[in-house]
């Protein structure tokens, strides 16, 4: 390390120290919303509604619903939802039907906002997974059973 890199980090952290000594710099938490009683919800349309405010959805061919049909790792299965052909998405709510709490994610979206989510989640057993779309008011769906095999035995 060069000494003037080492004098200058020195003096960045000692200008840090006192600011947040003298109390010029708080930390303070920054926390996303928290919808308790969506994530806390025991089954599939608890959580919807509980998200949503109503459990009605129609099934949608908009939403490509990419998932493994075998997944040899429940613990990071990968899931991508592409509502991009379907115009003023709000949200996409991802839901896995057997998990102890079936909300497993929801994204926001603002303006003009593409529809698309890419995520890994983590299923203890063969189940659904579930997309709920919320857009231009209405609730859309779609749902592909994943198989989550244990050492690759099945399951």
């Amino acid at each position: 390390m060069k000494r003037r890199s080492f004098l200058k980090g020195t003096l960045a952290t000692g200008a840090a120290a006192v600011a947040v000594n003298a109390g010029l710099l708080t930390p303070n938490t920054v926390l996303a919303a928290w919808n308790e009683k969506a994530f806390a919800a025991k089954t599939v349309d608890d959580a919807i509604t509980g998200t949503y405010g109503s459990a009605g959805t129609t099934d949608s061919g908009d939403i490509k619903l990419k998932a493994p049909a075998i997944a040899e790792n429940g613990a990071v299965t990968p899931v991508t939802i592409d509502a991009s052909a379907i115009d003023g998405v709000e949200s996409i709510s991802i839901l896995a039907s057997k998990n102890p709490q079936p909300m497993v994610c929801e994204y926001s979206f603002a303006g003009a906002a593409k529809g698309y989510v890419s995520t890994r989640i983590k299923m203890g057993e063969t189940m659904n997974v579930i997309a709920v779309v919320k857009a231009g008011g209405k609730l859309l769906k779609a749902q592909q059973e994943v198989k989550v095999t244990i050492g690759g035995c099945g399951g």
